[in-house]
């Protein structure tokens, strides 16, 4: 099989996808099996290891694969029997279950699945394909086309002293692929970082795999950070940078007081220390005129994560990055990681902030989830009363739950898979025990007949599963 010979408009990332569903499709064995490397398959395919990584990154989000250390990537096994999903990591048994046929999930947490632009997308790459016919698309921009770039440089812009510049951008195949080399250039192995919790699962094994020692900083029921807490640690701790997001948390789906931000603020400033800044959700909140963290703190001591899938869909799932330093270093980082990014492609997203298509698409987009949290409160108030407590979310695709009685959570999520429903349960959003009690829930429920029938057996699930 060879790929050059697929259309213009077809990308290769996306027939190297096609080829491995129907790879693993062809799995009907409960083992694990071990696919192709990266090397073999860019062989086989005639695409570059690249391309290949990329499609195995997407496989892996949508919990088709896993990857092991100096192994390489296995298919998850197909086994129909949830007892055989008891043992093992939670995640992993997450994963394996959501990738089940016939499977209720409402573990996760895709906004874009009510709305996404990728049909204007793919429209736009049309176009664009006409005019930068394939000889003059280079491939040598390893920190993405300078348009896209300079569209963030300028969205993330708000005054002359808090200004970005398209060299202050990096762009990557997804946001693993960022974070991964965010650790390396900030020399975060074996050193401390506070994140606040819960706390999105990608970052937290991410931060586990580097041998970070992670310090948490949970959410009060009153929806602010123990602030106090957070003072002690910083001048007891070597703190190497403090994780928070933007302007919403998720998936406690609060918002930080401003006069909270202000003292975060001038803490970190007082103690030297960096802030990382989580803004994948910053731009779907519901009230769109909550202040950034990043408008409050030192530009100099101050990097900014997000990606463009949870508001574009899932044919735009790059990562990007903004920092004003160690611009030689992040350069070689993603020099030696060698992205594969279709200039095409980024130039649509460019176009798309240009036109403001994206702004529509947003208001848009906020306006449905918001509606849809909103009706989703009043199901779970039907089904759920007095069996959990939950907050109105102020961002985001997903419903922060607390059980009302002390409950075994992994019993209940064991029992849901018996009837064919995923639900996230906390303790994945914590590293040290955290949020026992708790679980997410997807607002955008799609694609199943009953969503009352799902939420009559987390009922269930949540009774059976009472302890004392």
């Amino acid at each position: 099989m060879t790929l050059r010979g697929e259309r213009q408009a077809d990308f290769a990332y996306q027939a190297v996808y096609r080829y491995m569903i129907t790879l693993i499709n062809e799995v009907s064995t409960n083992a694990r099996v071990k696919l192709p490397s990266l090397r073999q398959l860019a062989g086989r395919l005639n695409v570059s290891i690249s391309t290949v990584q990329y499609a195995y990154s997407l496989l892996e989000k949508e919990g088709r694969v896993y990857s092991v250390a100096k192994s390489g990537y296995y298919a998850w096994p197909l086994s129909s029997n949830p007892q055989a999903w008891a043992g093992g990591d939670l995640l992993d048994r997450l994963y394996a279950a959501a990738r089940r046929p016939g499977m209720v999930v409402l573990s996760g947490d895709e906004p874009a699945l009510l709305a996404s632009l990728d049909s204007s997308l793919l429209r736009l790459e049309r176009e664009l394909v006409r005019q930068y016919p394939q000889h003059l698309q280079p491939w040598s921009q390893p920190c993405g086309v300078w348009e896209l770039r300079a569209v963030l440089a300028a969205r993330y812009t708000s005054s002359p002293t808090r200004c970005w510049h398209a060299d202050d951008v990096y762009i990557g195949a997804d946001l693993r692929g960022v974070l991964h080399i965010l650790i390396d250039v900030l020399g975060l192995r074996g050193t401390t970082v506070i994140v606040e919790s819960p706390c999105d699962w990608l970052v937290l094994r991410l931060l586990q795999d580097a041998g970070v020692r992670i310090i948490e900083l949970p959410w009060m029921p009153d929806g602010r950070l123990d602030l106090v807490s957070l003072d002690r640690v910083l001048a007891n701790e070597p703190v190497h940078l403090v994780l928070l997001s933007s302007k919403v948390s998720l998936p406690a789906g609060v918002v930080m007081p401003h006069h909270d931000r202000l003292a975060v603020a001038q803490m970190l400033d007082h103690y030297g220390c960096w802030l990382l800044e989580n803004d994948t959700f910053g731009e779907l909140g519901f009230n769109h005129q909550q202040p950034a963290l990043r408008e409050l703190v030192n530009p100099e001591r101050l990097m900014v994560f997000s990606s463009f899938e949870k508001v574009l869909g899932s044919e735009a799932p790059y990562g990007y990055l903004l920092s004003r330093r160690m611009s030689s270093e992040l350069q070689r980082q993603f020099l030696l990681r060698a992205f594969r990014l279709s200039s095409i492609r980024q130039r649509a997203i460019a176009r798309l902030y240009q036109s403001g298509r994206i702004d529509q698409h947003l208001r848009a987009l906020r306006r449905d989830l918001h509606e849809q949290a909103q009706a989703m409160s009043q199901r779970l108030d039907q089904h759920l009363e007095g069996q959990v407590s939950f907050s109105a979310p102020a961002a985001g695709a997903t419903l922060w739950l607390h059980s009302t009685h002390p409950v075994d959570m992994r019993q209940v999520f064991q029992r849901l898979l018996g009837q064919q429903v995923v639900i996230a349960p906390g303790e994945l959003f914590s590293v040290s025990g955290l949020h026992q009690q708790d679980f997410r829930l997807s607002l955008t429920f799609h694609g199943q007949p009953d969503l009352d029938a799902a939420l009559a057996a987390i009922s269930e699930a949540l009774h059976q599963a009472q302890m004392g």
